[in-house]
């Protein structure tokens, strides 16, 4: 029970006016003159019983009457037991309408997010003249703004023009959140309803939200059936090689949730065309793995997206995602004192010609002084000296990548790999052009080093003869062994470090240590290796943001002057926040990108890059939660008990108590009080017996 005027509780000290009167007699005895005391003493005992017990009685309703009249000015309302939609004390309510990409789905009764508007005003019409009403999507529009209003109009207002937007926040936050806006209420009495399909994914969070003592919570659940939906989750793209002309491997995972296996087709766009398509076998609750290969027709930044058929909740029908197909690769080969470079440069020279790569040698006396900077990929042929390896390791560490061929030295690239936290090179075994001591046995065919590099038909290489290789012992580091031999030392160690790669080699480029520059692997390999070493994370790195969580996003190849514009696929334009980092702009995207899509990174008239918004993938599942289990969950979380109701059948509570205002039965009961001790004062007092 609480009061609208706990200031008038202090009135309740004037009980003790008839308890000081009472108590002190102030009337002065008179004085009578009889004949004799005989007859009073003889009714003395039962006269002076019933006096004590008149004057308790009137002690007991004077004090009554004090206490009930005080309680009833301080007009006392049962605020904990008093339901939602029950008269009573003015209230300080807010709504949390769930108006999240599930509420998109139908039953029976239609949308859902139909039958949440329908049943938030109903909510709000229940309400009182003088009660306060707060609306609070739990998908919030970027204008809106969370007021209190005195009257119903504005709020149903706002109710009927709710849309079901992507980016809601976890139904268990918005309740928090509405906690926080009743702090501010102007009324004692403080509510929260919830009108919500209780979707499971809006439960996730369990970070503690206590509630106050005097806030009551109200769970109106919608939906009267289990839900069906198929939905595109996830798209990445598999080949770390990506090069204008050749097969890139893009793969999709869709999701039947609900419902019966089925076939729907999907089908990958590229730049608005539809690129290739096939029919996917889905069972309910397994992601299946959908495989497609495109062949980007130039350089530069392009857009995809996956489809498939349509349902009831297209917007999670199409998923998008960016692709770079980066420039040619730049490449800086380092030769080594009195090493042969002359192999690998030719090698690497046919893809230079063609404008696969852009290529520069140095030799090894001139890599102090050069800016790495400026290159992709660094292969290092026999050097014997690295001067400052940290420099490679922060090359490797940023995105870049070194190719290491061991030379005479070949101790010299243990400095190198002890700033990878790698393995090191203990000596060499055989002699150059000695006799052979192995071949080569496995090769690692999955990885995207290999990806088209062997025909169908013959999808192993030969078996390369090794006359001399150095003794490689692998470390703690990230490693993979890519080609190994029967000597138990690699001939090729993959060595990743932060976003980039080391490749090593346990054999120089020469004709004396193996077979390898003969063999017709050995052109391809280098270039792949190049460009692999130079792709880095550039694949990976779609910039792929959230609908409506914004993020950053980091802009190579900007120019001074002009702004950077960000295009959106209805063509509407933004500026976000901007800063400048080293080599690079850094956008800094608020949740105003609220639409699905692939967006453009403008400069003047240039593109530099494409980033891909798509919503959040746990939204798609439809299944929801018991409402017993999800007010348990609640409960859990604010720490207050929450009232199920089960749709507008509750919203009425006809001939309940529970809601009358306090203050008239207290009102009445002092009434009550002072009637009787006017009965009691005026009783006629019985006459004596003769």
């Amino acid at each position: 029970m609480g009061f609208l005027n706990p200031l008038l509780l202090f009135g309740l000290a004037a009980a003790a006016i008839p308890i000081v009167v009472h108590l002190f007699n102030f009337r002065r005895p008179q004085r009578v003159d009889f004949s004799t005391l005989r007859f009073l003493r003889e009714i003395e005992a039962t006269a002076m019983r019933r006096v004590r017990i008149r004057q308790w009685l009137l002690l007991a309703l004077r004090t009554l009457a004090i206490l009930f009249l005080v309680l009833a000015f301080a007009r006392p309302t049962r605020t904990a037991d008093a339901g939602v939609f029950e008269e009573g004390a003015a209230r300080s309510l807010v709504l949390v309408l769930d108006n999240s990409r599930s509420m998109t789905l139908r039953d029976a009764q239609g949308a859902l997010i139909d039958q949440a508007r329908t049943l938030g005003a109903a909510v709000v019409e229940a309400t009182g003249s003088g009660d306060e009403r707060v609306l609070l999507p739990v998908a919030r529009p970027a204008e809106s703004r969370v007021v209190p209003y005195q009257t119903a109009g504005p709020v149903l207002d706002a109710i009927a023009a709710t849309p079901a937007l992507a980016g809601a926040e976890a139904l268990t936050a918005a309740v928090a959140r509405a906690g926080s806006v009743l702090d501010g209420a102007v009324h004692p009495r403080r509510e929260i309803v919830v009108v919500s399909d209780l979707q499971a994914a809006t439960f996730t969070d369990s970070a503690s939200a206590r509630l106050p003592d005097d806030v009551d919570v109200t769970l109106l659940p919608l939906g009267a059936r289990a839900q069906v939906n198929t939905a595109v989750t996830d798209v990445r793209v598999v080949s770390r090689i990506v090069e204008p002309g050749r097969p890139v491997q893009v793969e999709a995972t869709v999701v039947r949730y609900g419902g019966r296996p089925g076939t729907v087709g999907a089908a990958l766009l590229l730049d608005g065309e539809r690129v290739a398509e096939t029919a996917v076998d889905v069972i309910p609750g397994e992601p299946v793995r959908v495989p497609f290969t495109v062949t980007p027709p130039a350089r530069g930044w392009l857009g995809g997206e996956v489809r498939i058929e349509a349902d009831g909740a297209e917007w999670d029908d199409a998923r998008y995602f960016a692709l770079r197909v980066p420039p040619p690769p730049r490449v800086l080969v380092v030769r080594g004192d009195g090493q042969r470079a002359d192999l690998v440069t030719l090698a690497l020279g046919v893809a230079a010609e063609s404008g696969g790569l852009a290529l520069n040698e140095i030799a090894e006396g001139a890599l102090p002084g050069a800016d790495l900077d400026a290159y992709d990929a660094v292969v290092l042929v026999g050097p014997s000296s690295l001067g400052d390896p940290g420099r490679l390791a922060s090359l490797v560490a940023s995105g870049g990548g070194v190719l290491a061929f061991p030379g005479d030295a070949t101790d010299a690239l243990n400095p190198l790999l002890a700033a990878l936290g790698a393995g090191r090179v203990d000596g060499a075994a055989g002699e150059s052009g000695g006799d052979v001591l192995g071949t080569t046995t496995d090769l690692d065919l999955d990885h995207p080093l290999f990806a088209g590099v062997f025909d169908a038909a013959r999808p192993t290489p030969e078996s390369i003869d090794l006359r001399k290789i150095a003794r490689y012992r692998p470390g703690g580091a990230d490693e993979t062994t890519l080609i190994a031999t029967q000597t138990g030392t690699p001939l090729l160690q993959e060595i990743r470090r932060g976003e980039g790669s080391v490749l090593l080699f346990g054999v120089a480029p020469d004709l004396g240590w193996s077979d390898l520059p003969q063999r017709g692997l050995f052109v391809p390999l280098l270039y792949r290796a190049a460009a692999y070493l130079a792709a880095g994370s550039s694949v990976a790195d779609t910039g792929e943001l959230v609908a409506r969580e914004g993020g950053t996003i980091r802009v190579d190849g900007v120019e001074s002057g002009a702004a950077l514009r960000l295009v959106g696929p209805d063509g509407v334009t933004l500026t976000p926040l901007q800063r400048t980092v080293p080599g690079a702009v850094v956008l800094d995207v608020g949740d105003a990108v609220a639409r699905a899509g692939l967006y453009r990174v403008v400069q003047g008239d240039r593109t530099l890059r494409v980033v891909a918004v798509n919503e959040d993938a746990r939204e798609s599942d439809p299944a929801a939660l018991d409402p017993g289990e999800a007010a348990r969950r609640l409960e859990a979380i604010t720490g207050r008990p929450v009232r199920v109701v089960d749709g507008a059948a509750g919203l009425a509570a006809d001939g309940d108590p529970a809601g009358l205002p306090l203050w008239t039965v207290f009102l009445a009961l002092a009434l009550a009080c002072l009637v009787a001790e006017t009965l009691v004062t005026t009783r006629r007092r019985p006459a004596p017996s003769e």
